[in-house]
């Protein structure tokens, strides 16, 4: 039977373009997760730390009042930006706000002789990712950009992470970016049509009851029947003190990365499933265990028309991998890569999953457990460096250092890599510190650098 789902709005959602506000929108499945989850204080994802932050260097002779115009131009062009979400005791929802201007901070920044300009500029994006930005803020946006000297800079964007997901952050950037440079050249800004985040939330709402969503629904409750996400022994037993969430940030050689790339390409996988099923090899010789759950996160991007859409998108996802049998690498990657596959064409928001399997996350969240998620992240194109007319920015993706304050994970851990174009493999460790210490994590590292070693090669192996 072929799939009848129904099409997008028809409105054509161009540059700038913008619906009457005050209007109330549903939240999107991926927010009523959230407000699932919600602790009702600082530290839930409604909190003022639940943040995503991106920095970028920028060359070239900048000006600032242009910039902070093309901030408020990109404020314009994604209502999503400028939309809160009202909570009514159990109930929640969206609501439009009027643009307005998006704070801009400019600061100088000093390099050393015994620091140079990169190192400093981590210090400043961590800096500026241990602040808070409360979720009733208008807009959901603000700047701060640090100059090292007239040409060379970084600029920092941070925004709420229940309207605003890591792809939308590069979105931003690349409309800002435009914005700039149009504004500079006085033409008429270049960029593709855009739908809003609303029109998004109505096409899920006018398709829950789909075939394509009935059946995916049914793999989910057969795949997850009497599974369990693997649970993470903590530090300290659970409890209702606030905490904040440290991030510990390293770097695995670039043999790391040029095996992993090799071995994804002669098993038709990708790095993500070969990172995955070395993951999976460790957590059976820990656990004794073969039949296996781990939690990744996906962007979340489809149907393809939001591929410009900033919003909140990204989807929670369980890969239950049986390895029973399994003796040999080549063999836990094929089994993983057929998981993920399935997984992938069934996917959901994680809400849904959860109410066809209601169980699966009960060991993660006892008192002394929590959910280890992996995560790696391939980012498209755009999110390393662009030229924007006089200006160079430069996505800062290679970020090695720690900081004991960061964005805010709602709950336990996530452990993330992405491959870098300056070569290796990029590390970070979100974890809440109510439950784990910073040795424990470091040893985390440890034990996955030595497995990667054990399994694909690499700095130190025998």
């Amino acid at each position: 039977m072929t799939d009848t789902l129904l099409p997008p709005p028809t409105s054509a959602g161009g540059p700038g373009a913008t619906e009457e506000t005050g209007t109330r929108v549903p939240l999107s499945l991926q927010q009523q997760f959230l407000h699932h989850i919600d602790h009702g204080d600082d530290t839930g994802p409604f909190g003022p730390r639940y943040t995503i932050v991106g920095g970028w260097r920028v060359t070239g002779e900048l000006d600032v009042d242009t910039l902070r115009q093309a901030l408020d131009d990109v404020v314009v062009r994604h209502e999503t930006l400028r939309t809160s979400i009202v909570r009514d005791g159990e109930e929640a929802y969206q609501q439009v706000r009027p643009p307005a201007p998006v704070p801009l901070e400019v600061r100088d920044l000093r390099a050393g002789p015994r620091r140079d300009r990169d190192l400093v500029a981590e210090d400043f994006a961590n800096e500026i990712e241990a602040g808070v930005f409360g979720i009733d803020e208008m807009p959901l946006l603000r700047a701060v950009l640090g100059r090292f000297d007239a040409r060379d800079g970084v600029l920092v964007l941070a925004a709420h992470h229940t309207a605003v997901d890591g792809w939308s952050v590069h979105l931003v950037l690349r409309d800002v970016a435009e914005f700039y440079s149009a504004r500079r050249e006085g033409r008429a800004p270049e960029l593709p049509p855009v739908r809003q985040y609303r029109e998004y939330v109505r096409w899920q709402q006018e398709n829950l009851s789909s075939d394509k969503v009935r059946r995916a629904r049914e793999f989910w409750r057969e795949n997850l029947r009497g599974a369990q996400v693997v649970a993470v022994p903590t530090d300290r037993t659970r409890s209702e003190e606030p905490f904040v969430t440290s991030w510990y940030r390293f770097l695995l050689d670039e043999e790391f990365r040029r095996a992993t790339a090799d071995l994804a390409a002669r098993t038709r996988s990708t790095p993500f499933m070969v990172l995955l099923a070395a993951y999976l090899t460790q957590l059976r010789e820990q656990t004794g265990r073969t039949d296996l759950v781990v939690p990744t996160f996906t962007p979340g991007r489809h149907p393809a028309w939001v591929q410009n859409t900033v919003g909140s998108f990204y989807n929670f996802l369980p890969i239950r991998v049986d390895l029973a049998g399994a003796d040999e690498f080549p063999d836990v990657i094929a089994r993983t890569r057929a998981a993920c596959l399935a997984a992938y064409a069934h996917e959901l928001p994680f809400i849904q999953i959860l109410e066809e399997a209601p169980d699966v996350m009960n060991e993660a969240i006892g008192p002394n457990a929590a959910a280890c998620v992996l995560q790696v992240t391939q980012s498209p194109d755009m999110m390393f460096g662009q030229q924007h007319g006089d200006l160079h920015f430069a996505a800062m993706r290679r970020r090695v250092v720690s900081a004991s304050v960061g964005s805010q994970i709602p709950d336990g851990v996530l452990f993330g890599l992405e491959a870098s174009p300056e070569g290796g493999l990029v590390g970070s460790v979100g974890f809440t510190t109510n439950l784990f210490v910073e040795s424990t994590v470091r040893s985390m590292v440890t034990t996955f650098r030595q497995t990667l070693v054990e399994l694909l090669g690499g700095p130190g192996r025998a």
